[in-house]
């Protein structure tokens, strides 16, 4: 097991996502890894490594050819950099299926960032497109590049379905010419790009609302309300094998296989592996 100093959580500027708050809800101590010490990652998070870090390299690349597509670069322009076989697939996919124009009228916002007050933080969102048609529907897309198509059960528990979802009708009605977003407007959409025919779509509604409200605030104020020593680790050992942080909890050496995990923890940690961001991609260099 990995020694490490412990320290008193302090969070005083700190900004909730649903990547930080999902981890919360997988394992505290693995928040508290990543968030409050801040530790180096002293383990892989899958298996094959060469085929993580591959498969995991061509994720951030279609995130960054369809945001580029999305600002008005051509098609043809972004194609020759789809060298890779997957990678061209997927892009091959998307160009078929044009999953954002799925919708006539419509303003699009890629890479938007919303942001609202709850407790004494703030509840951040980064989408990968927000598409609407003003004073009717607002579609929300999140692009996955995961080899199986997560079920819809899962995806509409996850943080990012019900944070995203929230923030778009609490604070997006500047994308709605000042007007909030009724919550039965809005719908989210996450569009598979290795099965482009199969999307799920999660539409949304004033209870679920009212509901992630509650939830999230409550979610928060637990957090902040924690001594160092309640962040525990999670009793579901599982999920260990594809946590980078295992070593610190004394729970395991192996990686999980690549491909059996049922959720997007791996996108997640990809993110920070490479220090990239999806929702803050610089342009293409051609």
């Amino acid at each position: 097991m990995v020694e490490m100093a412990i320290s008193t959580p302090t969070l005083p500027d700190f900004q909730f996502s649903q990547a930080s708050l999902q981890d919360f809800v997988d394992c505290p101590r693995r928040f508290y890894l990543r968030y409050v010490l801040r530790v180096a990652w002293p383990a892989i998070a899958a298996e094959p490594v060469e085929e993580y870090e591959r498969h995991q390299q061509l994720g951030l690349t279609f995130h960054r050819m369809v945001q580029q597509h999305l600002v008005g670069i051509p098609e043809a322009r972004l194609t020759p950099l789809a060298a890779d076989p997957d990678l061209e697939r997927w892009w091959r996919n998307y160009c078929v299926y044009h999953p954002a124009e799925m919708l006539p009228d419509v303003t699009r916002y890629p890479e938007v960032t919303l942001t609202a007050a709850l407790i004494e933080r703030r509840l951040l969102a980064k989408y990968d497109l927000v598409v609407v048609q003003p004073g009717l529907r607002a579609v929300i897309f999140d692009w996955k590049t995961s080899p199986t198509r997560t079920k819809p059960p899962t995806l509409k528990a996850r943080l990012q379905t019900r944070v995203y979802r929230y923030l778009l009708a609490r604070a997006g009605a500047h994308l709605n010419d000042g007007h909030p977003f009724d919550p039965a407007q809005i719908e989210m959409i996450y569009w598979f790009a290795e099965h482009p025919e199969a999307p799920v779509r999660l539409p949304y509604d004033a209870a679920q609302y009212h509901d992630d409200g509650v939830y999230l605030t409550g979610l928060i104020k637990q957090i902040l309300s924690l001594d160092e020593d309640a962040f525990l680790p999670t009793e579901d050992e599982r999920r260990c094998a594809y946590c980078p942080y295992r070593s610190y909890c004394d729970r395991g050496v192996k990686a999980g296989t690549l491909g059996d995990n049922e959720d997007d923890t791996l996108e997640d940690f990809a993110e920070l592996r490479v220090g990239f961001d999806f929702e803050q991609i610089a342009e293409i260099a051609f």
